[in-house]
């Protein structure tokens, strides 16, 4: 089957309190597609949040991807388990994201994402500061990795509020078996956000996923390597067209 590529459009989810600009690197490295973003960044309810990237992706022409990282991978799976997608471009993400006693190799205790949200009420700035630093491992900060992020402070305090609600209360998990579409898992070996178990875990339960590990990576392993990232991700993508796991183009 011939694919081509530019009637393809990724629809791209950022994560929780980050600029969709942080994408902007990824993008150029994929010319041949058309692009597309959810700004929830001034959602203030977590079912806004969810409409919006639902109305997004029921409104544009397939073939779709969905390119979504951390709390956007999260809403990204969410989309493919309702069938609105044709393949899946994820990463740092997970189907569940706050875990039981037991389950910290794959995501964070409820309270502790409770606390963040507290917080932001009192002092933002401070939360937001703490976060960004867990995106990334010592190593990537020693080599100022962090400084690519874009600038703090772009989303409402009640977007930061919905996104925490999304990723206390949505899971997936109990839905990975509806999502049939082919599945590119990109993630860090050092996550401390959404831990490398999370990983795994979807790699094991979805039935066309391809997970690339990225080693003594943090939480945002494609910042600084979207050219190969996005190299690995386009000789994927071409492999499920030509073995029919897409939509046909």
């Amino acid at each position: 089957m011939t694919v081509f590529y530019n009637n393809c459009t990724i629809l791209w989810l950022t994560g929780w309190s980050i600029a969709d600009s942080v994408f902007d690197s990824l993008r150029e490295a994929l010319p041949e597609y058309h692009h597309m973003t959810v700004n929830y960044c001034e959602a203030d309810t977590q079912e806004k949040m969810i409409f919006l990237t639902e109305t997004a992706a029921k409104k544009i022409k397939r073939p779709l991807l969905i390119g979504g990282w951390s709390l956007g991978g999260m809403l990204a799976l969410r989309l493919a388990a309702m069938g609105l997608t044709d393949g899946l471009l994820l990463f740092a993400a997970t189907a569940q994201f706050t875990r039981p006693r037991g389950e910290s190799d794959r995501g964070w205790a409820d309270a502790y994402v409770r606390q963040m949200s507290a917080g932001l009420v009192k002092e933002r700035e401070a939360v937001e500061t703490r976060f960004r630093r867990m995106l990334f491992t010592e190593m990537e900060r020693e080599t100022k990795m962090d400084q690519l992020l874009p600038p703090h402070g772009i989303w409402s305090d009640r977007a930061l509020i919905a996104g925490l609600q999304v990723l206390r209360e949505e899971e997936v998990l109990s839905r990975l078996n509806l999502i049939r579409c082919p599945v590119y898992l990109v993630h860090g070996t050092e996550d401390e956000i959404c831990p490398y178990g999370a990983a795994l875990e979807l790699a094991s339960l979805l039935t066309q996923a391809r997970l690339d590990s990225i080693p003594s990576s943090g939480h945002v392993p494609f910042l600084g390597r979207e050219e190969e990232i996005a190299k690995r991700f386009r000789s994927w993508w071409h492999e499920q067209s030509n073995d029919g796991n897409s939509t046909s183009i």
